[in-house]
């Protein structure tokens, strides 16, 4: 036998295995960068979570898509309260994604109910995702689903997020009952 025939099943086996490797040490390492996964949140482990986003895209010039961004970034910010930027942010934040009509309307609902106007409520979710539920007249409609807690019965609530089509700006968010 040749060298050449006695080197193929050690080279067909060796190849064999670090196609092997290569294909489950991703898997075991975990999501590289759970910054991307909405539901990331420093106090859960990514051992207690399995991650069930790998990858994050969007396109600016999608309303719906925008209010997805508005809400990943502004429950970020709120949820770091001990981060002094946490609050500098959430106000950049309304500032660019709200027109002014809508965050007169966001400041005049807290003064009345002592509560964030863009969540409806005194504490910060622990997950929301955003969903298309329509359009016309210039406007789409974004309806966010705000999750409270984990385990069996989560609680959730739900906000319709009107937006400009021109603009692209939210132009007024309503509770839904």
């Amino acid at each position: 036998m040749s060298i050449r025939n006695r080197m193929t099943p050690l080279t067909t086996v060796a190849l064999g295995a670090g196609l092997v490797l290569a294909a489950v040490t991703p898997a075991l390492a975990g999501p590289a960068d759970t910054a991307a996964h909405p539901a990331a949140h420093p106090a859960t482990s990514a051992a207690a979570r399995p991650a069930t986003v790998t990858t994050a895209q969007g396109d600016p010039r999608n309303v719906t898509q925008r209010v997805a961004d508005f809400y990943g970034a502004y429950i970020d910010a709120v949820w770091d309260a001990e981060d002094p930027a946490g609050a500098a942010n959430a106000k950049a934040l309304r500032d660019f994604y709200l027109s002014a009509p809508a965050r007169k309307k966001v400041s005049a609902w807290e003064r009345r109910n002592h509560a964030d106007g863009i969540l409806f409520a005194q504490n910060v979710p622990v997950r929301w995702k955003a969903a298309y539920t329509g359009s016309g007249m210039g406007h789409a409609t974004t309806r966010v689903t705000l999750t409270w807690s984990d385990g069996k019965h989560p609680q959730v609530t739900r906000i319709d997020v009107q937006s400009d089509l021109t603009t692209r700006k939210i132009t007024d968010l309503k509770a839904v009952r």
